[in-house]
């Protein structure tokens, strides 16, 4: 052996000295811009006694720092948690989309963030709330995010009612305590809500975990083909796990003794290698089937039963966040991220979230939050985008417009949006198919005797804090949708019967 290499006993004796002195291995302590730091525990001060002087650059810095730590909470979905994974996809949709992850074999990157909807970013995961169920696509052609929830409907179907109802369901702006007398009085003016409200006061709205449930795109969306066809399409994610939900005893037992169990339970199942599964089912509708159909199938409301379902992949989540902040915090889901091929219905609450969404997380993180690596797409991005705060960029060349001979920027024929054929006015309505209640009424109905003693018991006893005359009118909601539904919630909730019958009387379906 060589003189100049060290014996595999000297080797021995080095990593053991390191080991017995870390220091030697440590890193030196810097500023922001890479300066060595002199001392982190101890400010600068004028003498022994003196104050502490603002020339000590590093105190302050770390100060600032530390004082700027958050970025304002989301509005909506705050509470949640995040997950890497990868989506396999099954069949051949080449016939209805021109989006390549739909290619049998294809393997796409994914991130998933699970959420409460309404609750804030510290509150506990057994409250009672609809939940969040994100997946971005890290395509090849783009990044595609699939923005839904755990219920398959919603409770408005206009984005100009949303922030009325978020301001519904956030507690109380005079105290900041719960109330859920403001919601009923908001949702006794929207029939529409009445399948959701099911949903929410089923013992769907408290999972067991986000790995024991399914989630929905709750909107319609467009699948285009190469000669530019339109499909309508909803998609589902059903759990190999099994859907299980908690009921309300199983709530008061896991609250008194766990804060975060939903995101305890996927973290270290991912942890221990059970990776979670979930299938990809779509439901395809063409656009001459609309008409064919009682409600309005673009009405976010409403499931369309009897679709068949046709699985196209399988996602499974196998790798836990480095850090929670950089990636489940900072990354920006927006239903406006769609790539060719996959393109968004006339749902009118689809419409508005498409703004909404990618607004909030500019205001949250910046115009520069594509450029984050959470958010950042496989694809090469290529625009005349510029400046804004925390421009990691390194653009170069003075062309930042287009078209330019100098530096052209070709657009792609293929993802042209597809045709959609308009001969109306403008107008302010309501849509023509409403249909309130019959779906609400097949719910109830498809639910076990236990889940039915549940529902009604958690509904009601919530609705008894309401207004009396927004009590009877969720009443008449609910008998409408189905007969015993409406009288068992009643008499929970104390209402009046025949006063409940009377109102239902007058609705429409």
């Amino acid at each position: 052996m060589p003189a100049s290499h060290p014996t595999r006993s000297a080797l021995a004796l080095l990593c053991a000295t390191l080991l017995a002195s870390p220091t030697l291995l440590a890193a030196p302590l810097t500023r922001d811009n890479g300066a060595a730091v002199g001392d982190n525990q101890h400010s600068q001060t004028a003498g022994a006694t003196g104050p502490v002087l603002l020339q000590d650059v590093h105190l302050v810095q770390k100060l600032q720092r530390f004082d700027r730590e958050r970025v304002p909470e989301r509005v909506v979905h705050a509470r949640g948690t995040g997950a890497h994974g990868l989506f396999t996809a099954s069949e051949d949709l080449s016939g209805l989309t021109l989006a390549p992850l739909f290619t049998p074999g294809e393997q796409t990157p994914v991130f998933v963030r699970f959420s409460s909807v309404v609750h804030g970013l510290h509150s506990p995961e057994t409250l009672r709330d609809p939940r969040g169920f994100a997946t971005r696509f890290y395509t090849s052609t783009g990044n595609w995010d699939l923005v839904g929830n755990n219920f398959p409907t919603f409770f408005i179907r206009d984005a100009i009612k949303f922030p009325d109802m978020v301001h519904a369901f956030k507690p109380d702006p005079r105290n900041n305590l719960g109330n859920d007398a403001r919601r009923f009085d908001l949702l006794s003016h929207m029939p529409e809500a009445t399948r959701t409200l099911t949903l929410l006061y089923s013992n769907q709205g408290t999972p067991k975990s986000y790995r024991h449930m399914d989630g929905n795109s709750v909107h319609a969306y467009k699948f285009v083909n190469a000669k530019g066809e339109a499909t309508y399409v909803k998609f589902r994610w059903k759990s190999l796990q099994g859907q299980e939900n908690l009921d309300p005893k199983a709530v008061e037992q896991i609250q008194g003794k766990h804060f975060s169990h939903m995101t305890e339970d996927l973290v270290s199942a991912i942890a221990r290698g059970e990776h979670p599964k979930w299938d990809l089912y779509i439901q395809t509708l063409r656009p001459e089937q609309l008409a064919s159909f009682d409600f309005d199938p673009l009405d976010a409301t409403k499931v369309w039963p009897d679709v068949p379902e046709r699985r196209v992949g399988q996602m499974v989540l196998n790798r836990n966040v480095d850090n929670f902040f950089q990636e489940t915090e900072q990354v920006a889901l927006a239903p406006s991220n769609l790539i060719a091929g996959i393109e968004p219905s006339e749902d009118r609450l689809l419409q508005g979230r498409l703004f909404s969404y990618a607004d909030t997380q500019m205001y949250r993180i910046g115009a520069n939050a594509g450029s984050l690596p959470i958010n950042q797409p496989r694809a090469a991005v290529n625009n005349g985008n510029q400046d804004g705060l925390l421009n990691p960029g390194r653009t170069q060349g003075m062309v930042n417009y287009e078209p330019s001979r100098l530096q052209p920027r070709s657009s792609t024929e293929s993802a042209r949006y597809s045709q959609l054929t308009l001969s109306d006015t403008t107008q302010q309505q309501g849509i023509a198919r409403e249909q309130n209640f019959k779906q609400a009424g097949d719910l109830y109905r498809a639910f076990s005797k236990n889940e039915q003693r549940d529902l009604v018991n958690s509904f009601g006893q919530s609705l008894s804090v309401a207004d009396d005359q927004s009590k009877h009118i969720i009443l008449s909601f609910l008998y409408k949708a189905d007969a015993e539904y409406g009288s068992r919630v009643a008499k929970i909730a104390k209402g009046d019967l025949t006063r409940v019958k009377a109102l239902a009387a007058d609705l429409q379906d």
